[in-house]
């Protein structure tokens, strides 16, 4: 497998950073994870939009403009001769001196890395209330950063079952997110999801649901949620760039339409339509 390091295109066996970037010292870096199909990177232009923020918060400089990064992603897909593709787009803070910085860092390291993924399937999971609850960001709002014990301890909760997904509770019982996703739910035609408040990620899916249900005309109501609020849901279904749109067939023991739902089906047809296709969200 080959993935690019600060432009360079390297084969998986001579890729290699530092032992004294502050990525793996100390946390400092970002993340974006989002498919291709058929060649697209679906929403890239949201997830550079969402990096940079995340970087500019991390005084960590970017290097690349959107059209220079999109050019490395499609340098490491055709290299490795995919179509569609995971692809996991990821800048640390680069080497520095041992101890805690306050300066701008102005060289990271930005790695492409690529796997081969099948085409899309529909399937549906069963959700889980976790007794672990979701911590809170480290700053004013969550990153999509380094920081994963949290949501490692919350897989080991559940199991490596792919067929579950683990939701989390904020310290004061409300509802949060997924292990790996964000959460919706719809009760007599209102689009429910925990707003940002809770301390969730503001997943890219997540922006994309709510956008299209609005343009749609759905209702869609953002706030703080007990966990009640999903066993009297009419569906439930979670999303993430990944994996898309998932219904859950099952929260606790109350059984939910799952893929039958029709309400998350429209939403689902309407992802399935422009995935190969957009950029950004706003040109829906």
């Amino acid at each position: 497998m080959f993935l690019t390091i600060n432009e360079k295109l390297i084969d998986e066996k001579e890729a290699v950073i530092s032992v004294f970037d502050h990525g793996y010292l100390y946390g400092v870096g970002v993340f974006e994870t989002f498919r291709t199909y058929e060649g697209h990177p679906f929403l890239f232009g949201d997830h550079y939009k969402r990096l940079r923020d995340s970087l500019e918060n991390l005084q960590i400089s970017l290097p690349y403009s959107c059209d220079e990064l999109l050019l490395q992603v499609k340098q490491t897909i055709e290299a490795n001769e995919m179509k569609d593709a995971y692809v996991r787009l990821n800048v640390s803070a680069g080497a520095g001196e041992i101890g805690l910085n306050t300066d701008e860092y102005v060289t990271p390291t930005v790695i492409v890395y690529v796997k081969a993924i099948g085409h899309p399937v529909r399937n549906a999971k069963r959700g889980v209330i976790l007794s672990l609850r979701r911590n809170s960001p480290e700053g004013e709002y969550r990153l999509k950063s380094h920081h994963y014990l949290n949501n490692i301890l919350a897989k080991r909760e559940v199991g490596s079952d792919p067929s579950v997904e683990g939701i989390f509770l904020t310290q004061d019982e409300r509802l949060a997110e997924g292990i790996v996703s964000n959460l919706f739910w719809f009760k007599n035609g209102v689009l429910f999801t925990p707003d940002l408040s809770t301390g969730i990620l503001n997943g890219i899916t997540r922006q994309f649901v709510v956008h299209v249900a609005k343009k749609m005309g759905i209702s869609v109501r953002e706030g703080g949620f007990q966990k009640e609020a999903l066993v009297e849901a009419d569906e439930v279904f979670v999303t993430n760039s990944i994996q898309e749109i998932v219904p859950l067939f099952q929260i606790e023991q109350k059984p939910l339409p799952g893929l039958d739902g029709p309400a998350t089906n429209e939403l689902i047809l309407q992802y399935e339509h422009h995935r190969t296709s957009l950029m950004s969200r706003e040109e829906y």
